[in-house]
This record gives structure tokens, C-alpha cells and sequence, in this order.
């Protein structure tokens, strides 16, 4: 599934294609995705301008001159193509939403799994995915008080409460546990651990806030940059590998926790 660096890529890419342009034309393939189009969804949004493109956490949102906001998720394996050619009709039977721009440019939302969505929210209003999402990971909000305030009194293992939508919006599996590395904190260990019995933030607290914005702007970079290597991650799907930490000697595990294949290194990560 798409994470926050990738939904940031996208959004960057959209951005000088839609942001200030209007909606000529909106051509919907068929009546769903994850879940049907709002009523009349094209029609709303053909004649309007994309104001903007966003990101919240996961999420793009897209202010309307109408008033109304348009909130798309990419699900397991939705993307955003533009003016792509289709040589082969074939291709095109994932092509479940077309958004023709007046920048003269084509928008295709691809999807086959269609575990995406794209909604309307009504002027003033808070969108349910939206309203309780936690303070974004690279945003001055997130800091290592707001992580102790979160974790305290907390038993969970500490990956399970990063992944928690309501206490960092965002995060998802693969930067978690390389962010984890990174902070040399094991993700099995306890989350109250990060704030003292007072309710302050602990050193380790700190150092896993700032490994989470350095592994998260990274990640942005290297996408932005299309620098894609096989060998990109630290601990993320490398098990049985040595651990790259200089002079750690370590082999990187795999567990399952909070449902995920969960990757680190026993040596250097406590």
C-alpha cells in the first residue's frame, strides 16, 4: 500500500496539473471504487477549480472553487497517470477515472485492486477518514512532548502505537519499523517507555521523533529524485541479512506484530 512519501510523490506530480485549473471533463468508468461515487459526483465537480492539492496524511484533498472538497485515497494499489497513451486497450481496464483539466492536461486514476475511493465534502464540513487523524509526522506539531503525551500510560508494543492513526497521521508499516532502526528502539518494546512516570519526554522519545522525520524525508527525496534501489531499506523486507548499522554484526528479524511482518535487528534495537 501506497505510504506517506509515495501519496507526497503523487500529490507533487498533481499538483502543476490541476492545482488553479478547472474540471472540463469528468469521465467515471464505472459506479465504485472501494465504495460508489457520491450522488452526481461528476456533475459537481465539471466546471469547478481544483483551488489546491493536499496532503493529509494519507489522504489528497482537493479544495474546490464550489466550496466542496474532494477527498481521494489510493488504497492498495490505486496511482495517479497523466496524459498516458494507451496502446492497448486491455491496459486501460483499470482506468476507472478520468479528469480532463483545463491545463489541457489528462489525469487517469488507475486502480486494480479498486480499494481506493474519491468522496465530496460539503463546505465547512470535516470528512469522517479526516476529523480524527493524529498531527502529521513532518509538521512542528509532531514533537517528542506530543509522542510522550500519546504513549503515557500506554502498554502497547511501540510499533502498534506508531501505526495508530489517531496518535501520528501517516505512518504506515515499511517507514515505521525502518524509522525504529534508525532510533536503535526495538518495536517490541513498550510505548509508555518513551515518556517518564511525570509525563515528559524521554531522550529515546526524541531520538525516535527526529529518525521519523529523517526516514520520512528521505523517502520523499529519493521518490521525488526516482532513485529507486533494490537495496533502499535498512531493516524492511531483509530478513536473515546482516543489519547495515556500522559495526553492529547483527541479522535482521522478522515478527509478526500488530498483524505486520515486522523487520529489525535484535543486536542493535532495544
Amino acid at each position: 500500500m501506497p505510504e506517506l512519501p509515495e501519496v507526497e510523490t503523487v500529490r507533487r506530480r498533481l499538483e502543476p496539473a490541476m492545482a488553479g485549473k478547472a474540471f472540463v471533463r469528468v469521465i467515471l468508468n464505472r459506479p465504485d471504487l472501494r465504495t460508489p461515487f457520491p450522488p452526481r459526483f461528476a456533475a459537481r465537480l465539471t466546471g469547478k477549480t481544483a483551488l489546491a492539492v493536499q496532503r493529509r496524511a494519507k489522504y489528497l484533498v482537493v479544495p474546490l472553487s464550489s466550496g466542496e472538497t474532494l477527498v481521494m485515497h489510493l488504497g492498495m494499489s490505486g496511482w495517479f497517470e497523466i496524459d498516458v497513451r494507451r496502446e492497448d486497450p486491455e491496459d486501460a481496464r483499470h482506468d476507472h477515472v478520468i479528469f480532463r483539466m483545463s491545463s489541457r492536461r489528462v489525469v487517469t486514476f488507475n486502480d486494480p485492486r479498486r480499494f481506493g475511493f474519491m468522496d465530496l465534502v460539503a463546505r465547512g464540513a470535516a470528512h469522517p477518514v479526516l476529523s480524527t487523524l493524529g498531527p502529521e509526522p513532518l509538521s512542528p506539531e509532531f514533537d517528542a512532548a506530543a509522542l510522550a503525551k500519546a504513549v503515557t500510560g500506554r502498554k502497547a508494543p511501540l510499533k502498534s502505537l506508531l501505526l495508530d492513526q489517531h496518535v501520528v497521521a501517516g505512518l504506515g508499516n515499511i517507514y515505521v519499523v525502518e524509522a525504529l532502526h534508525v532510533a536503535k528502539l526495538s518495536p517490541e518494546r513498550q510505548a509508555s517507555t518513551m515518556a517518564t512516570r511525570a509525563g515528559a519526554p524521554t531522550d529515546a522519545a526524541r531520538q525516535l521523533v527526529r529518525a521519523i522525520k529523517q526516514v520520512l524525508t528521505e523517502a520523499i527525496d529519493r521518490q521525488s529524485r526516482a532513485t529507486y534501489r533494490t537495496e533502499r531499506f535498512r531493516v524492511y523486507d531483509r530478513e536473515a541479512k546482516r543489519c547495515r548499522r556500522p559495526g553492529c554484526g547483527g541479522t535482521i528479524v522478522r515478527r509478526r506484530l500488530a498483524g505486520r511482518s515486522t523487520f529489525f535487528c535484535s543486536v542493535c534495537q532495544r
